[in-house]
C-alpha cells in the first residue's frame, strides 16, 4: 500500500545574530525566580526566593509536609542581609519561630508561631548573618558585622543575642578581621568557628576553632584544630549526630571531608574533586548527616556535579545517579533531603529526596516556563591548551533555533563570557543568558580560566599576582581555539563579563587584538580605585591577585585598563547600579569618559536602586536587550526583536 511522504521540514537560513526567538527577556523574567538558602524545621521546608517582578525583595517561603506554599514573611520585609556585601545566612527557624535579617535597616526580625512579627535588634549600624538557634541557653548565636565608626573599617565579631533580652547582645568572639560558620555541638557544650585574617580570603587561608561554653554561656579554652598559619582553606564544619567534628580542607589541593576526633584530625574521603566552593556568602552547605554512619554530600569534577553518599566508618564515596549537571545547598532531615539543582536543559530547582529509594521530585522551579527543547542549546564541557603545560577549561554553546540555520559559507559570531569572582565558577546547568544568545545565531563560550574553583586549590592559585594576565590569556586563547576548530567566525569575537568578569573583559579589549566588542558589566577598570575603595571584605583581595598596595603601585596601574584606552580599539557597553558599594559607579564612568575622549564607540546604561548584579525585572530585561542591539549594531545584523535602541556616546 502507498504511504505518503511526509512533508521534510527545512530550516530557513538566516544571517546569525538575527534569528526569531521565543526565549525573550519577557518570557525569561515574568515566572522566574531566584531560588536559594534551603533549610528543613519539622518536617517543613524552608527556601529564599529572589522575585525580580518584586522589586528584587528576598522571600522567606515555607512549604508544609502536605505541599503547601506560602511566604513566611510580610510583604513590606525582605530577607537579605548585607554583610560581606554579599549575604547568605539571612533567616533561621528556632523554636522561637523564624528569625531573618531585613534589607532596609540590617536588624533582625522575629516571627512567632502567631504570626506576629517583632524587631528583636535595635541596632542602627550593625548587620548580621549566619545565624545559630543556643536551645540551652535560649539566644540566636550570629556574625555581626559593625559599622558604627565610619572612620574605619567594619568590626566583625560572633555575637550572643538572647531572646529574652535582645538589647544585651554581648560578644562571644572578636580579633580576627572576619568570622563565618559558628556552629553548636549537639549537646550544648562546644562551639566551633571559621576566622580569617587580612589579607587572606575565606578560600585561601583560614582557621577552624572549637572552644568550651561555660555554665554562662561564655566561651573558653579555645582550640585550633585545622589551618591557621599553613596553607590551607578550612570551610563548612559541621557536627555529627554523636558530635564528632567534620569539616571540609583543601590541605590535599581537593576541598575533601575531613573530621576531628580523637585529638586528631582524618581524612574521610579523600578524591581529586571537591566537596566545597568559594565561601563568597555564608551558609553553603555541601554536605550533611543522613546519620551518624552516612553523609550525603556534594561534589563537583571536571565541571559536573555530583551527589554521593559516603560510609564515614568505611570512608567510602558512591555517586547516586541523578539527572542533574549543577547541585548546590544540601540539608538533610531523617528520610529527606533538599537540594538545588539544574540540567542543561532544566532549571534550577529545589529537589526533594528520598534517601531510602534514592528518587527525587521537584517541589519548586525558579522558572514556570515549559521551554521548547529545540531552541536549546546544550553546553559542550571543553579543555583548551592555553600554555605549554597548562589547560582551562570551558562550556560551549552551539547556535541553536527550531526554525533557523546560518547562510551558506557563514560562521557565527562568539560571546566569550567571563565569570565574577575571579575565584568563581560557571557550571553546566541551563543558563538562560546564553540562551537568549544561542537561540538567536550566536555561539557561547563560558569560560572556567585559570583561578576559577572546581579544579583545585593549584588551579585556583594560577591567578596569583597574575590577575589581568592569566584570565585575559585564558579568555583569548579560548576565543582563538573556537575559531580554529572552525565553530565560529574570528571576525566576530565579542566578550562579556560581570564584576571580576567585567575587569577581565575590558582587560582582554585594551591588551589583546582577539576580540571585536565587549560588554562590562558592573566591571573594575581601575584597580587603583578598587584597592583604595571597596568594602571590607574584599579590601584586600588584590594583595593576592596582583601584589600589595601601594608597594606594587606600577603594577596596578599597568594593569588597569583605564590607563590603556590608547591601546582600546572596539566598541564597548557598560552597565552599571548607582547602588554598587562593591564595584562603585566611578569604575564605569572613568572609562566611558576615557573611551569618549578617544573617539571610540561606547554606550553607557546606568540604573538607579541596582547595587552589585541587577535584580529588577525592568532593569535586567532592558540590559539583555540593549546588549544584543549593540552587537547587531557591531556585527552588522539585524535584530528580529523589537528592541529600544542603545545611545552611542
Amino acid at each position: 500500500m502507498y504511504k505518503p511522504r511526509k512533508p521534510v521540514f527545512t530550516k530557513q537560513k538566516a544571517p546569525f545574530g538575527s534569528w526569531e526567538s521565543t526565549i525573550t527577556t519577557d518570557l525569561m523574567l515574568n515566572s522566574s525566580v531566584g531560588l536559594g538558602e534551603i533549610s528543613i524545621f519539622n518536617d517543613d521546608i524552608y527556601w529564599i526566593e529572589m522575585r525580580a517582578n518584586d522589586g528584587g525583595r528576598y522571600v522567606v517561603v515555607k512549604r508544609t509536609l502536605d505541599g503547601k506554599e506560602s511566604d513566611a514573611i510580610p510583604a513590606e520585609y525582605n530577607a537579605r542581609t548585607r554583610v560581606h556585601e554579599y549575604g547568605g545566612g539571612s533567616y533561621l527557624m528556632t523554636e522561637q519561630g523564624l528569625v531573618f535579617a531585613n534589607f532596609s535597616d540590617q536588624n533582625l526580625y522575629l516571627i512567632d508561631a502567631n504570626d506576629n512579627c517583632r524587631k528583636l535588634t535595635n541596632q542602627e549600624n550593625c548587620r548580621y548573618a549566619d545565624m545559630i538557634y543556643d536551645k540551652y541557653q535560649q539566644r540566636l548565636i550570629c556574625v555581626r558585622e559593625d559599622h558604627s565608626n565610619k572612620s574605619s573599617e567594619p568590626v566583625n565579631t560572633i555575637v550572643a543575642i538572647p531572646f529574652s533580652d535582645p538589647d544585651s547582645e554581648t560578644i562571644l568572639l572578636e580579633g580576627a578581621d572576619f568570622y563565618a560558620n559558628p556552629r553548636l555541638s549537639h549537646d550544648g557544650k562546644k562551639l566551633c568557628w571559621i576566622s580569617w585574617l587580612h589579607p587572606n580570603m575565606p578560600w585561601d587561608n583560614t582557621s577552624l576553632f572549637i572552644s568550651e561554653i561555660n555554665s554562662a554561656g561564655g566561651l573558653e579554652s579555645a582550640q585550633l584544630i585545622a589551618g591557621g598559619d599553613i596553607d590551607e582553606a578550612v570551610c563548612q564544619p559541621l557536627w555529627s549526630p554523636d558530635d564528632i567534628l567534620y569539616f571540609i580542607s583543601d590541605r590535599n589541593n581537593w576541598w575533601n571531608i575531613y573530621r576531628y576526633t580523637n585529638d586528631e584530625v582524618e581524612c574521610v574521603i579523600e578524591l581529586e574533586a571537591e566537596f566545597a566552593v568559594p565561601q563568597w556568602s555564608f551558609r553553603e552547605c555541601n554536605y550533611d548527616f543522613v546519620d551518624q554512619d552516612s553523609i550525603l554530600a556534594i561534589y563537583r569534577q571536571q565541571g559536573l556535579a555530583y551527589l554521593a553518599r559516603i560510609n564515614v566508618h568505611e570512608k567510602t564515596c558512591r555517586t547516586i545517579s541523578l539527572p542533574y549537571t549543577d547541585i548546590e545547598s544540601l540539608v538533610c532531615d531523617r528520610e529527606h533531603a533538599c537540594f538545588l539543582a539544574a540540567s542543561p536543559t532544566e532549571f534550577a530547582s529545589v529537589i526533594l529526596f528520598d534517601i531510602e529509594q534514592e528518587s527525587v521530585s521537584v517541589i519548586r522551579k525558579s522558572n514556570q516556563l515549559r521551554l521548547d527543547q529545540k531552541y536549546i542549546s546544550i553546553g559542550e564541557t571543553i579543555t583548551f591548551p592555553v600554555g605549554e603545560h597548562d589547560n582551562a577549561h570551558a562550556i560551549f554553546y552551539r547556535p541553536q533555533n527550531r526554525y533557523f540555520t546560518g547562510q551558506d559559507n557563514e560562521k557565527p559570531p562568539l560571546i566569550v563570557m567571563s565569570h565574577g569572582g575571579p575565584t568563581g565558577e560557571s557550571h553546566n546547568g541551563l543558563k538562560m543568558v546564553a540562551q537568549f544568545f544561542t537561540s538567536r545565531g550566536f555561539a557561547v563560550l563560558d569560560v572556567n580560566y585559570g583561578g576559577s574553583s572546581g579544579y583545585g586549590r593549584a588551579y585556583r592559585q594560577r591567578l596569583n599576582s597574575n590577575w589581568g594576565i592569566v584570565d585575559v590569556n585564558d579568555c583569548s586563547k579560548a576565543a582563538l581555539y573556537a575559531a580554529e576548530q572552525g565553530w565560529v567566525d574570528k571576525n566576530r569575537l565579542a566578550i562579556r563579563g560581570g564584576s571580576a568578569g567585567g575587569f577581565t573583559t575590558l582587560a582582554a579589549l585594551a591588551f589583546t587584538d582577539v576580540f571585536k566588542a565587549g560588554a562590562s558589566h558592573y566591571g573594575v577598570s581601575d584597580l587603583e580605585a578598587l584597592a583604595k575603595e571597596t568594602h571590607k571584605f574584599e579590601s584586600r583581595y588584590l594583595d593576592t591577585l596582583i601584589g600589595k598596595y601601594p608597594e606594587e603601585q606600577a603594577v596596578y596601574k599597568n594593569r588597569s585598563p583605564v590607563n590603556a584606552v590608547d591601546k582600546l580599539s572596539c566598541p564597548v557597553i557598560f552597565f552599571q547600579g548607582m547602588e554598587d558599594k562593591i564595584v562603585l559607579p566611578n569604575q564605569a564612568e572613568m572609562m566611558v569618559d576615557a573611551l569618549k575622549q578617544k573617539g571610540i564607540p561606547v554606550v553607557y546604561i546606568a540604573y538607579e536602586g541596582e547595587q552589585h548584579g541587577f535584580r529588577q525585572a525592568k532593569n535586567i530585561k532592558r540590559t539583555l536587550e540593549a546588549e544584543l542591539y549593540f552587537y547587531s549594531t557591531i556585527f552588522n545584523f539585524e535584530c528580529a526583536d523589537e528592541i529600544e535602541p542603545v545611545e552611542f556616546l
